[in-house]
């Protein structure tokens, strides 16, 4: 199987502000052109895009390929089931909405300290394996968003557990928090291959500062900024496959382009991108994905990775000599559809389903001191 996935996360819609509203013949170009250039594998999940992902998958894929000429994934979120009896409900569903008759790869999602509790509670992953035991599902993992040595404790009692899906990239590689190099090496250990999910980080790595950019130019001026943090990714020994949360048919080609017949960086090429995060990590303000997980529960309906991204822009200005971005004009646009950062109510949701663990209620502080006035 090539290295790249399209993850079914970001897709192009014909609403900027209703992720739901997916823009469905552009994705079926998308598709068609990822399996003309012979890439398999599909990522959805039951909240993706608005709930709408795993339609997307049936309408886009599904029904228009035929069932052994692709892979795909969808998993089982711990913020939507509370009994035994909810996770066939989700399951049955999710079988319903993609037409997939089974899944290749199916996950539990997003596991982490707090949400490791619920997944042994209701007795997850001996029903996944159930499920794999019916035919239901070939390959059974899990994502993970926590500690290494939560991820080697898991593998230790889980190890029928087949795969993990991990965030690396290389601005997360040495992170303390995320721990990008230190999970995949858990992973290693176990001889557990690593599916990569955030390898552009959000787009962080698509747009990253002037200096960082001439660094990857100068030593290949045709290559893409991105094509760098997926090359990273991709050039792991241990990495099965790399998602890409492709929203447009321009970063499809490009991606396309150098993954056809992937070449990997070689050491002092990963060096560059280590250097190219010291940078970024100088700059960046919130490290947020965009993955919109934060957004679907916010009782005031703010839209707190779109701010983030806006306030991540400003900063990285001399505002103190442009004295207003165009990001105010965009800001005040948004607020006109969702609650403004101000708004916020501090219920501490965004908080508990975040998988990069960001204090948003105190960015959305220093958001709001920014564009609020």
């Amino acid at each position: 199987m090539k290295k790249l996935g399209f993850g079914l996360m970001r897709m192009p819609t014909l609403d900027k502000t209703n992720p739901a509203d997916v823009d469905i013949e552009q994705v079926k170009k998308m598709v068609d052109l990822f399996i003309e250039k012979g890439f398999t594998y599909f990522d959805t999940a039951w909240m993706y895009n608005g709930f709408a992902s795993e339609g997307v998958a049936k309408t886009a894929l599904v029904e228009r390929y035929p069932r052994d000429s692709f892979t795909l994934a969808t998993k089982l979120h711990a913020g939507f089931f509370d009994s035994l009896e909810d996770r066939d409900k989700i399951f049955n569903a999710q079988l319903e909405k993609t037409g997939a008759g089974f899944f290749d790869y199916y996950l539990l999602h997003g596991i982490e300290g707090s949400s490791l509790p619920k997944y042994e509670q209701f007795d997850c992953f001996n029903w996944l394996l159930q499920k794999k035991e019916k035919g239901l599902v070939k390959h059974a993992g899990f994502s993970y968003h926590d500690s290494a040595q939560l991820l080697d404790e898991i593998l230790n009692k889980h190890p029928e557990m087949e795969f993990v899906q991990l965030q690396i990239n290389y601005l997360d590689w040495e992170s303390e928090w995320i721990q990008a190099r230190a999970c995949y090496e858990v992973a290693a250990k176990h001889g557990k291959p690593v599916i990569v999910m955030e390898p552009v980080k959000g787009g962080t790595l698509a747009q990253v500062p002037e200096e960082a950019e001439k660094i990857f130019k100068d030593r290949e001026p045709n290559m893409s900024v991105a094509s760098w943090a997926i090359r990273f990714a991709a050039s792991l020994d241990n990495v099965m496959v790399v998602l890409s949360g492709m929203s447009s048919m321009e970063q499809m080609e490009d991606n396309l382009s150098y993954m056809a017949d992937l070449t990997p960086l070689t050491e002092e090429e990963k060096a560059l991108c280590h250097k190219v995060a010291d940078i970024i990590n100088g700059q960046i303000a919130v490290p947020c994905t965009g993955c919109s997980y934060c957004t679907e529960g916010c009782p005031m309906k703010i839209a707190i990775p779109q701010y983030f991204s806006l306030y991540n822009e400003d900063m990285r200005e001399d505002l103190e000599e442009k004295g207003w971005t165009v990001n105010f004009t965009n800001y005040e646009i948004l607020a006109g559809k969702f609650g403004k950062a101000k708004e916020c109510i501090a219920c501490g949701q965004c908080e508990g389903v975040c998988p990069q663990h960001l204090p948003i209620i105190e960015n959305l502080k220093a958001v709001s001191a920014h564009f609020d006035h």
